[in-house]
């Protein structure tokens, strides 16, 4: 993924009620509960059948360190679906989105002017509006540089347009991303 879908990803773990399980062999029953069977485990981590069945049966308990990131990162595109969705219903019909960045942010505008483009560090809340057009270009499978576009436009009509009350039809730029990180 990129800087921006994993900071929405992020944003929406902090949502968890309850923590992932922390033993390979509780990992490895969630993911076998999910996806109906050890088979389809085996082909979603790039592991044989049987090495499922042995880390079920506690046969094996810990995992090499890349297998035992594939198994988390698993669990946790998985985890608390109804909890991951009521947080990003929520942040797109009421309490939107905070972002915290440090990027090169400004608008077209004469050279030598304060309004050029310069790294800034920005904590801005973005409305619902736009939180909701990021969720719905993630989940729609939007590339980085589009949902990048998209948080600009959200944070250049909060920091820059202040919610449409001054400089009307300006062109945002956001390049050179620092830093990005997304809460609810």
């Amino acid at each position: 993924m990129g800087l921006v879908g994993d900071g929405l990803e992020r944003a929406v773990q902090q949502a968890f009620t309850r923590p992932i399980p922390k033993p390979a062999g509780a990992q490895m029953r969630y993911l076998v509960k999910q996806l109906k069977g050890t088979r389809a485990v085996a082909d979603a981590l790039g592991v044989s059948q049987r090495t499922v069945e042995r880390y079920v049966k506690d046969q094996i308990r810990r995992p090499r360190a890349d297998l035992a990131q594939r198994i988390e990162a698993a669990v946790r595109e998985r985890w608390q679906p109804r909890i991951r969705a009521q947080a990003r219903r929520q942040a797109a019909t009421s309490t939107g989105l905070v972002v915290d960045t440090r990027a090169r942010f400004g608008f077209t505008a004469a050279p030598g002017t304060t309004d050029d483009a310069r790294i800034r560090h920005l904590t801005i809340a973005l409305a619902p509006q736009h939180a909701a057009r990021l969720f719905d270009a993630h989940d729609a499978g939007a590339n980085e540089q589009q949902l990048r576009d998209i948080a600009a436009e959200g944070l250049g009509e909060m920091y820059f347009r202040d919610g449409g009350r001054r400089a009307h039809g300006l062109e945002v730029q956001f390049t050179d991303v620092e830093h990005l990180e997304f809460d609810l």
